[in-house]
C-alpha cells in the first residue's frame, strides 16, 4: 500500500471519529439518520474547541462529549448536602402535623398557658411610644451599637460591681446572645491566639460550631450531666477542668443551664472559679436565661458576678431574646472584664474592626427598646413583673408534669423535673422512648429528651404525662 494511501485512509478514519463523536455528543438534538458529515463536527463551536482530542477515535469522543457536559455542570456540584437543624426541623414537622392533639415541646421559646408567643405589655408600649417618636429615625447605630443600652446591660448583669466602678467593664451591642458568642470568640482566637475551648457534655448545639467557625480548632469537652442520678456531674465536670490546659477558653451556663436545667450550687461555683483561677483558664459564660430562670435578676446572675468578684478578666454573653421576647429582633450584649482599664481602647478599637468586617453594625429596634426599658425606672419594674409572669409559669408546669407522673406511677424517679431551673427540663428519656412519643402521641421534642416546658399547658400536661408513662412502660 502507498503512502499516499494510507494517508488517504488515516484522513478517513479520522473523519469517521469525529463525526461519531459529534453525533454523540449532540444525540437528541438533530433527525436520526442526518449524518451531516464529519463538516458539522469540525464546525461545532464546541467541538471545535476539543479538536486536539480528536486525534484518535475513543480519546476524540470523550474529549468532546467531557466538554459538552461540562458547560451543564454548576461549579456548585460538589457543595455535600448539610444535616438539618434538629429544632428547627422538629418545629416544622410539628407545624404540617394536623393532628388536633399534637403538643410541641421543641422550639426554644416562651408559650402562653393558650400555646401561643407573648409579646410583653411593656414592649408594647414602647414600641408605640417609638413609633409616635417623629425624632427617631433609621440612620445607622455606631458599629458597637447603641451606648446607652450596652452600658444598662452592662450593670444589670454586673449590678454594683468594681469594675464598673474602676472603669474595667464594658459592653458591646450584638446580634444576640449567638453573635456575642461569635464576636468575643473570634477577637479570641485573633488576638489573643486562643485554640482550645471547653463545652459541657451536653450544651447548646451551637457552641461547638460558633467557637469553630470563629477561628478556634481544638474542641474539648467536660462532663457535665449524670445520666443515672439525673443531675450534675460535679466530680467529672471538676476533674476534666483540672485537665484543661492553660489558656483554654471555657464555656458556662451562667443560670438555667441549656439543655439539663441543672446549676452548680453556690459552693460548687466557689469551687469552679478555684480550679480555673489554678489553671489559668478564661470563663466565657453564655447569661441567656437572667430574670427568666428563677424570676429574680439578682439570683440569675450570681455567677458571673461572683467570677468578677474573684478578679478574673472574661467575657459574658448576654440575650435578650428570652428575657425580653424579643426573639426575631436579635438583641445582645457582650460584657467585657479586664483587670486593667487602659487595654479598654485597643480591645475596643480591635472588637470594631472585627464587627465592620463581620456585620457592621447591629439592628437598631430591639436595642432601643431594651435600652429604653433598662434604663427608665418605672418601666423597668414593669418589666420585672413580666419576667416574674413567665418564670412562675415554667415552674407551675415543672410541679404539674411532676405530679402527674407520679399519680400514675411511671417507673422512675422524676424529682428532677422539679429541681431544674429555666426553660428546658432534660427529662432523661431515651431515644426510642421519645420516637415513641414522636410518631404515636405527635408530642415534639428533641431526641435529647430535652422538653420546653413553655409548651406545656394545663389542658395538655395530663396527656403528655399519660404519653411519657406510656413510652417509659413500653421502652423500659
Amino acid at each position: 500500500m502507498s503512502s499516499q494511501m494510507r494517508q488517504v485512509m488515516r484522513r478517513t478514519a479520522l473523519l469517521v471519529s469525529g463525526r461519531a463523536a459529534w453525533v454523540t455528543a449532540h444525540r437528541g438534538k438533530i433527525v436520526e439518520g442526518d449524518m451531516k458529515g464529519a463538516s458539522d463536527w469540525q464546525t461545532c463551536t464546541a467541538c471545535k474547541q476539543s479538536q486536539r482530542g480528536l486525534a484518535t477515535g475513543a480519546t476524540g469522543r470523550a474529549a468532546v462529549e467531557t466538554n459538552i457536559n461540562s458547560k451543564m455542570a454548576s461549579r456548585f456540584g460538589v457543595v455535600q448536602q448539610g444535616p438539618p437543624i434538629e429544632v428547627f426541623a422538629l418545629n416544622k414537622a410539628f407545624l404540617d402535623d394536623t393532628f388536633e392533639n399534637k403538643v410541641n415541646l421543641g422550639v426554644g421559646a416562651y408559650r402562653t398557658e393558650e400555646g401561643k408567643p407573648w409579646v410583653l405589655p411593656v414592649v408594647r408600649q414602647v414600641e408605640r411610644d417609638m413609633a409616635a417618636n417623629e425624632t427617631l429615625n433609621h440612620e445607622y447605630l455606631p458599629v458597637l451599637g447603641l451606648d446607652s443600652f450596652s452600658a444598662a446591660a452592662t450593670k444589670m448583669l454586673l449590678g454594683s460591681n468594681v469594675a464598673i466602678d474602676e472603669g474595667r467593664a464594658f459592653g458591646i451591642q450584638t446580634l444576640s446572645g449567638t453573635g456575642a458568642l461569635r464576636v468575643g470568640a473570634e477577637f479570641l482566637a485573633r488576638q489573643l491566639g486562643y485554640k482550645t475551648f471547653y463545652f459541657s457534655q451536653p450544651t447548646w448545639e451551637n457552641h461547638r460550631l460558633l467557637f469553630l467557625n470563629a477561628g478556634f480548632n481544638d474542641p474539648r469537652e467536660y462532663r457535665y450531666w449524670d445520666q443515672n442520678k439525673r443531675g450534675l456531674d460535679f466530680d467529672g465536670m471538676i476533674a476534666d477542668l483540672k485537665n484543661a490546659p492553660e489558656n483554654s477558653v471555657i464555656i458556662l451556663h451562667a443560670c438555667a443551664h441549656n439543655p439539663t436545667g441543672s446549676d452548680p450550687t453556690q459552693e460548687q461555683w466557689k469551687e469552679i472559679a478555684n480550679v480555673m483561677k489554678e489553671k489559668k483558664l478564661f470563663p466565657f459564660l453564655d447569661c441567656a436565661y437572667q430574670g427568666f430562670a428563677s424570676g429574680d435578676l439578682e439570683k440569675d446572675a450570681w455567677a458571673s458576678r461572683f467570677f468578677v468578684e474573684q478578679g478574673f478578666e472574661l467575657f459574658v454573653a448576654q440575650s435578650f431574646a428570652k428575657n425580653f421576647g424579643l426573639y426575631n429582633e436579635r438583641v445582645g450584649n457582650l460584657t467585657v472584664v479586664m483587670s486593667s482599664k487602659e487595654a479598654i481602647a485597643p480591645v475596643k478599637s480591635q472588637l470594631t474592626l472585627l464587627v465592620r468586617g463581620m456585620y457592621s453594625n447591629p439592628p437598631n429596634h430591639g436595642g432601643r427598646i431594651v435600652s429604653t426599658v433598662l434604663n427608665d425606672p418605672k418601666l423597668f419594674e414593669e418589666w420585672k413583673t413580666c419576667i416574674k409572669t413567665m418564670a412562675d409559669r415554667i415552674l407551675l408546669m415543672r410541679d404539674s408534669l411532676r405530679n402527674k407522673l407520679l399519680e400514675l406511677k411511671t417507673p422512675g424517679t422524676w424529682d428532677h423535673i422539679t429541681q431544674q431551673i429555666g426553660m428546658f427540663s432534660y427529662t432523661g428519656l431515651t431515644t426510642k422512648q421519645v420516637e415513641h412519643l414522636v410518631n404515636v402521641y405527635h408530642i415534639y421534642l428533641l431526641k435529647s429528651g430535652r422538653i420546653n416546658m413553655c409548651g406545656l399547658t394545663t389542658k395538655n400536661v395530663e396527656y403528655v404525662a399519660k404519653a411519657i408513662h406510656d413510652a417509659v412502660t413500653k421502652f423500659p
